[in-house]
């Protein structure tokens, strides 16, 4: 299921959704709640999940703690999003959709490449760079091995979503046709998100002090992807 179908799945509103969420707060006193108030107490909900996540670690938040916070019941929960690995794959989307859901889908934007792949990257970078994501995957990294169906949850809803996105992008006839021959498509988009990256393992081990935050990591960003294309594209 593709970023636009996940969310549009999210906020459908059937009827057995309907009767779950009157008791989310702020329900009207009758009457069934309108499909604004819905997304937002949705919202509302995932906001705690992922702050309890982020705080406590996903293995030792349950999904009655969730509800708890929220106001929920642990059914509204099951019905929306089928359990706590739902939960946490609707956050990382919802988290991604900030940051991406005003840009064409990389399969259909006729932009030139380097303004798209440059465009791409600096959204990308901002979404992995962010404290709360730095933490998410910290968490992730560290419960993975105990909790595989964790790590396949991040990866799915993550980078996993990210390398299909690009892969899709490179396979277009015309974008392969400005490529060097000797590109192997396939391991493109793990090299392009390396080179967005960059030294992904401070990013893991370190918070990036404010001194080299802002206009120095936009132009080592670009550096970074000056140097992709010229491995990238055939010579002009």
């Amino acid at each position: 299921m593709d970023n636009r179908l996940e969310i549009n799945h999210l906020q459908e509103v059937d009827e057995t959704s309907a009767e779950c969420v009157t008791d989310l707060p702020c329900a009207r006193a009758a009457g069934r709640p309108r499909a604004s108030e819905v997304e937002a107490r949705l919202h509302e909900l995932m906001h705690v999940a992922a702050r309890l996540f982020l705080q406590k670690g996903y293995a030792k938040v349950s999904l009655e703690m969730i509800a708890r916070e929220a106001h929920v019941a642990v059914r509204t929960i099951y019905v929306k999003f089928g359990g706590k690995a739902g939960l946490l794959h609707a956050v990382l989307l919802h988290n991604r959709e900030r940051f991406f859901g005003d840009l064409t889908e990389l399969e259909f934007d006729q932009r030139p490449l380097r303004t798209v792949l440059s465009d791409f990257a600096e959204r990308f970078w901002r979404l992995v760079t962010a404290p709360e994501a730095r933490q998410m995957q910290r968490v992730v990294i560290a419960e993975a091995k105990a909790n595989p169906d964790l790590a396949e949850t991040f990866f799915q809803a993550g980078p996993g979503l990210t390398r299909e996105t690009v892969r899709r992008y490179f396979a277009r006839p015309d974008v392969q046709a400005q490529l060097h021959p000797d590109v192997d498509i396939d391991q493109l988009p793990g090299m392009y998100i390396n080179c967005v990256l960059g030294d992904a393992i401070h990013h893991f081990l370190f918070d990036t002090p404010p001194r080299v935050c802002g206009d120095d990591q936009q132009r080592a960003l670009q550096r970074r992807l000056d140097l992709f294309f010229r491995g990238l594209l055939k010579p002009e």
